[in-house]
């Protein structure tokens, strides 16, 4: 009888329950903070706890800086001129990042409106092969340059790259050249142009125009240099400072100021830090007015002798609210 027969099947050996708050918490790696996903968005993936700036995609980028924008569509594309192989080979790289992120390469340039001034804006997107920068990504940038030299628009480019993308070789190497030659015709046509460095900017990005900027604006925490730390104390065989590379510490060096960045209570008095979620200061300072002064004051010891082209003279710089107004 079919009654007293067993039918055959695998048992569920597992012992894994599904939870259905899987998802809904993300832990802070600097406090260690578990934080509701929903409140983190609420504050521009910024851990409320630390101020720990949580990487985002270019996407969420252009959407908590442009009130209003358009993306720039283009049919670019990598070709693979070296078909290059590692382990795993390029062609396949590229179909798999186009696959997960939904781009064609590590960009987007798009055409909005930041409190009501229109504006180009070019933002990498990190997760697209580490951010690197190849021939679509050097082109795409070049050609948003063109585009606010042709319609005399302020543009804004927002680094988040390892730098330059080693499978197309002496491809990639060649943007460097074509996009610092693009920013000095822009420079020429006195257009303003604002570089913010995210966590990371190294290589070759930041060894070409993410330090070009008129105005160069950091992002707390972020890692901003050429060659990454550990390559840095393997050459040098010393161990670096902490915070080495971080953007608190590059600009205690560049200001000229002793001793620890979290300490030294002169870097805040001569750059405010800065949210480069929203373009806003720190919620240490008090006022609009007093931080749009001091990060005034600030690019003026920096620069003595300002452009004419430049951001204090353009009536481009200003805060509402956090955001950059005319």
């Amino acid at each position: 009888m079919t009654w007293f027969k067993r039918e055959s099947g695998e048992l569920d050996t597992s012992g894994e329950k599904k939870i259905r708050t899987e998802g809904l918490w993300v832990k802070c790696e600097s406090c260690r903070q578990i934080i509701w996903k929903k409140d983190l968005a609420e504050n521009l993936n910024v851990c409320p706890k630390c101020d720990q700036h949580f990487r985002i995609d270019a996407r969420t980028r252009l959407s908590q800086l442009l009130d209003d924008y358009q993306v720039i569509e283009s049919d670019l594309a990598s070709t693979d001129p070296l078909k290059f192989v590692d382990l795993k080979a390029y062609s396949s790289r590229l179909k798999q990042a186009q696959a997960d992120t939904g781009l064609k390469d590590a960009i987007i340039n798009a055409r909005g409106k930041l409190n009501g001034r229109e504006v180009i804006v070019s933002a990498m997107e990190y997760s697209f092969i580490g951010g690197s920068m190849g021939a679509v990504v050097g082109e795409e940038i070049t050609r948003a340059i063109e585009l606010a030299i042709e319609h005399k628009l302020p543009i804004i480019i927002i680094s988040a790259s390892g730098g330059a993308r080693m499978m197309e070789g002496l491809v990639s190497l060649m943007q460097l050249a074509k996009i610092s030659a693009a920013l000095s015709r822009l420079d020429e046509a006195r257009i303003p142009y604002i570089s913010v460095l995210t966590d990371p900017t190294t290589g070759g990005v930041t060894a070409s125009f993410a330090m070009l900027g008129d105005l160069n604006i950091a992002e707390p925490g972020a890692l901003i240099g050429f060659a990454g730390p550990r390559v840095i104390e393997q050459t040098i065989r010393q161990k670096l400072p902490q915070g080495f590379q971080r953007s608190e510490f590059l600009l205690a060096w560049h200001a000229g100021c002793r001793g620890s960045p979290e300490t030294n209570e002169g870097i805040h008095l001569a750059s405010t830090r800065i949210h480069v979620r929203n373009l806003s200061i720190s919620p240490t300072s008090h006022s609009p007015a007093s931080r749009a002064q001091r990060l005034i004051a600030s690019f003026r010891a920096l620069s003595p002798q300002p452009k004419p082209h430049s951001l204090l003279n353009s009536g481009f710089l200003g805060f509402r609210f956090g955001k950059l107004v005319p």
